[in-house]
């Protein structure tokens, strides 16, 4: 069906044209005015250099920032729809909650009146094709540089040229189809014209989703006489109506909570309309009477449109802003949280690709995502269960009494839990490393997926572990039972040391506890060695068992290995000034080795409790 949209739209617009020549320079206008907003856009994030995501992120702490952050935005921007766009990607990453989007969302609408402003105030008194031609002219030696503020300055001071252009030539074009055709023969009257010119005001905006763009043909039309100042109150309110549609187009690819706040978006903007619509009468009054104390002319329509726009959007917000936790809870109800599937991605979806800080998150979202799942089945496929591992006081002590083998069947689980989600990451960060992205993210994008590689990396070690630890550890055999026993408290322990930088917060986390376990990983995995030779010399080891504890030992020291590096880069900020003076102090591998070997501190597996009380206290 899409295919035959577009055909069929230039068809119908060269119709037009061959029906109305004079309505060339009015679509023009329209065309100019859209492909100027595009501009404006792609050039603010260039300029930006993803100072609105970023802020973005900090704006909802409260519903008080959330609006403001709304309303000042959609100003810079001119675009409610960019900032619906953002605001799903956002959310639909995981980066801010459903109460601050659906707070942006309210301050957009507000902030989108301030465009009637602009061309009612500035626009449609002045020559502003003088000013257009200057800027475009200049943003073009602009959009050739090679420095992305420069370039990203041209865009918006070009796609500002433009906007201005498409308004200069949309009056213009109204002007000259007065003297054709009279439009205000069609003009309708009560109510019958506030519910056609509505849903025309709708459409128009459907069909362009650009409210801005609606807008302008609207105060254009109603400078030129085309269209009666009633008429155009109920356009300019579907205009609201139909602005909608960008964000539930977003929300289409996006996830639940990318489709309630499009959701929202439509019952906020449907009930602000309806209320002005039932009180339109009482409205204009109050338009009539801002008016004149603000100084405008009783006959200058386009002004009061202006005006009626921004009462009836802040009044729509005064409205719902005491109602916002019981819309949330109706959204709450209403798109259901589908129940978690650990076997597929949560975070990665079309929705968070628009934009380089989303794509970064939902990718660390999503990796973690992962981290759970491996976690889960390293511990089972150990004999062992997290709330026992993480509740405890003596995880040595834990171990050893953990003799019941775990109901699970690891291929399978691997397959289901961690193969699957893996398979979706590396797709997503080969789909992403197709965008042109700055290098800095596309490095983070890439090192996640080397964390992703690592935690499955450490499944798999486990995965080979599982037979013996089933043949040693479900009842006491003596030495080698004690020995497997230490391979499954030192990899449980990391695994809580990792919990343990999780549940702090980032300044406190520090990188000097993972390299000097690496190092003891090192002189363990000797250590060990020694210990089997003397074991098999006594007589206290036999020599298939000792064979067998070897090859399990190597497996469990890769997965140690594996976790302690994923923790690295999921957990360190390594450009911090914190992490620069900790690799300073940190000594290479090969150097705590050295001193390690030199001062003959070598750790037999037998003293594990001792060096796992002195991690907890924070060695």
């Amino acid at each position: 069906m899409k295919r035959y949209l577009v055909p069929v739209a230039i068809a119908a617009l060269l119709l037009g044209f061959w029906l109305s020549p004079e309505s060339q320079e009015i679509a023009a206008g329209v065309a100019i005015f859209l492909f100027g907003m595009l501009m404006l856009e792609d050039g603010f994030r260039l300029f930006s250099g993803g100072t609105l995501e970023r802020l973005l992120q900090r704006a909802t702490g409260s519903t008080f920032r959330a609006v403001s952050f709304g309303i000042v935005s959609t100003t810079v921007l001119q675009s409610s729809s960019l900032v619906s766009v953002i605001t799903i990607s956002f959310l639909s990453a995981g980066l801010i909650s459903l109460l601050g989007g659906v707070g942006i969302i309210f301050g957009a609408n507000i902030g989108t009146t301030t465009g009637a402003w602009l061309v009612a105030g500035l626009g449609l008194k002045v020559n502003i094709a003088a000013y257009a031609m200057p800027m475009i002219a200049v943003s073009i030696i602009l959009v050739f540089q090679k420095a992305k503020p420069m370039r990203g300055f041209g865009y918006a001071l070009g796609g500002l040229g433009f906007l201005f252009l498409g308004i200069y030539h949309m009056k213009e074009g109204f002007e000259t189809f007065r003297d054709q055709i009279d439009l205000l023969r069609f003009a309708l009257p009560g109510i019958l014209g506030l519910v056609v010119y509505t849903v025309l005001g709708t459409a128009a905006t459907v069909i362009m989703q650009s409210s801005h763009a609606t807008m302008v043909l609207i105060l254009t039309a109603l400078a030129a006489g085309q269209i009666t100042y009633e008429n155009a109150l109920a356009l300019a309110i579907g205009a609201n109506i139909g602005t909608t549609i960008t964000a539930i187009i977003g929300s289409l690819s996006a996830n639940f909570q990318g489709k309630r706040l499009a959701l929202a978006h439509l019952i906020f903007n449907a009930l602000t309309a309806a209320v002005a619509l039932v009180f339109i009468a009482p409205l204009r009054d109050i338009v009539d009477q801002i008016s004149a104390v603000m100084g405008i002319a009783a006959d200058d329509f386009a002004l009061k449109l202006a005006v009626f726009h921004t009462v009836f959007n802040v009044l729509g917000v005064v409205l719902m802003l005491p109602l916002l936790t019981r819309l949330i809870a109706f959204l709450e109800r209403r798109i259901v949280e589908p129940t978690p599937d650990v076997s597929r991605p949560k975070y990665l979806n079309a929705a968070v690709d628009a934009f380089p800080q989303t794509i970064e998150s939902a990718l660390r979202n999503e990796v973690l995502h992962l981290y759970d799942n491996a976690m889960e089945l390293i511990l089972h496929g150990l004999n062992l269960h997290r709330h026992e591992i993480f509740e405890t006081e003596s995880i040595a002590r834990t171990v050893s009494n953990s003799r019941v083998p775990t109901d699970l069947d690891i291929d399978e689980s691997y397959e289901r839990r961690v193969k699957t989600l893996y398979s979706a990451i590396v797709e997503f960060t080969t789909r992403v490393g197709e965008k042109r992205l700055a290098p800095e993210i596309n490095e983070q994008v890439y090192a996640l997926r080397d964390v992703a590689s690592d935690i499955v990396r450490a499944v798999k070690a486990v995965k080979h572990l599982r037979k013996n630890i089933l043949r040693y550890t479900v009842r006491s055999q003596g030495v080698v039972t004690g020995l497997y026993d230490n391979l499954r408290t030192e990899i449980a322990r990391i695994i809580v040391e990792i919990r343990k930088l999780d549940l702090a917060e980032p300044e406190d986390r520090s990188a000097l506890w993972l390299d000097h376990e690496r190092a003891q990983i090192e002189e363990d995995a000797q250590s060990n060695t020694r210990r089997i030779d003397a074991l098999i010399r006594t007589g206290g080891l036999t020599a298939d068992a000792a064979t067998s504890f070897l090859n399990d030992s190597a497996y469990a020291y890769e997965a140690m290995r594996a976790l302690i590096e994923a923790a690295r880069s999921v957990y360190i900020e390594r450009d911090s000034a914190m992490a620069e003076v900790e690799r300073l102090l940190t000594l290479e591998e090969d150097e705590l080795h050295e001193d390690m070997t030199i001062s003959g501190t070598v750790a037999e597996p037998t003293a594990e409790p001792e060096r796992q009380k002195g991690v907890a206290e924070g060695r």
